[in-house]
């Protein structure tokens, strides 16, 4: 939010530009009386204050001169011209500035929704480390009651509350298994299953613990 005093550091400034600019259009030429301070603050608006800080900027930079019982009088165009000039180059400059500004106040924003995230994700992989663990490689015996019968047929996950994620057999592996996949001696099960029914998988596979 800007305060009145950068409020009529910008009116002033802008006066100022507003002056050299008709000097420049050649509305005020040079030894030409403009306004005096009294006329100006009623044509813009503003208190005598603000158009002396406007006269004296103009004042400074050479293009007018302010004469004690005569008013302001028009020093040099040329002068004007180089005043806007600069002008413009420091509006752009103060508008890259602004914006570089603007960008580094997202940018520290996006940096803290980007480390939230990022300890929300670790948090949540901590959650899920043990869920890793519950995956178990068996191998299926050749006498092992699932033998020969299908995922169906054994009431796999009805009886274990496991989840046969894919088949090693012979070099192959069937991924996702159908409940009328029948399993045979030698195959290899990838099984997700909850920790605490981890003996139940195996009893009813009848391998042996890794």
């Amino acid at each position: 939010m800007e305060t009145q005093e950068t409020q009529v550091l910008a009116r002033y400034a802008t006066i100022a530009v507003d002056i050299a600019t008709r000097i420049v259009r050649g509305e005020y030429r040079e030894g030409q009386k403009v306004f005096g301070r009294s006329t100006l603050a009623g044509k813009y608006s503003v208190s005598p204050e603000t158009i002396r800080r406007a006269l004296t900027l103009l004042q400074e930079t050479g293009i007018v001169q302010v004469v004690p019982g005569v008013g302001v009088v028009v020093k040099s165009q040329k002068a004007a011209e180089s005043f806007l000039a600069e002008y413009g180059h420091r509006q752009v400059l103060r508008h890259m500035q602004q914006k570089l500004h603007r960008l580094l106040r997202e940018r520290d924003k996006i940096n803290m929704e980007i480390e939230k995230l990022m300890n929300e994700l670790l948090d949540y992989t901590f959650k899920m480390a043990g869920n890793l663990q519950r995956i178990e490689e068996i191998k299926v015996s050749p006498n092992s009651p699932l033998a020969g019968k299908s995922l169906a047929e054994a009431e796999f996950r009805t009886r274990t509350g496991a989840t046969v994620l894919s088949i090693y057999r012979n070099g192959e592996e069937i991924l996702s298994p159908q409940a009328d996949t029948v399993i045979y001696g030698g195959d290899v099960l990838i099984v997700l299953a909850p920790p605490e029914l981890k003996e139940q998988v195996y009893e009813l596979i009848g391998g042996n613990h890794k």
